[in-house]
Formats: C-alpha cells, sequence, structure tokens
C-alpha cells in the first residue's frame, strides 16, 4: 500500500467511524479544500441512491460531528 493510499485509508477510516471526537479531529486535519471535498462527498453518500445503509448513517454521522465544530 502506497503512503497515499494509507492516508486515504486512515481518513476515511477515521471519517466514517461514528465516533464524534474521531470524526472530528481527522476532519480538522484536513486542510480548507479537502474539507470541502470530503463535505460535498459525505453529502453524496446521505442522499444519492447506491449506498449500503451503514455507510449512510456512517456518513451522517460524521455529518452530524463536522455540523457541532461550527455550533461550538
Amino acid at each position: 500500500m502506497s503512503n497515499l493510499e494509507a492516508f486515504l485509508e486512515k481518513t476515511w477510516n477515521g471519517l466514517l467511524s461514528r465516533e464524534t471526537g474521531l470524526i472530528q479531529s481527522t476532519y480538522l486535519s484536513l486542510d480548507a479544500n479537502n474539507q470541502r471535498v470530503v463535505l460535498e462527498h459525505l453529502k453524496k453518500m446521505t442522499s444519492e441512491t447506491g449506498w449500503h445503509a451503514e455507510q449512510i448513517a456512517s456518513a451522517q454521522a460524521a455529518l452530524d460531528a463536522i455540523r457541532a465544530l461550527t455550533k461550538e
């Protein structure tokens, strides 16, 4: 596994972990452009067909945790 693949796997595992603290720390470790890309993808996961119910639940948990960052 390349460094990029390992980084992406670790990042998405954190974002989809359903653990608020881990989701938030993973998200905050990204630069603004990558944060935007992540948000767009998570929104697609919760609104488009073809995703497994567990993936949708994980994406929604990530969106909730990220949105909580801006409400603090």
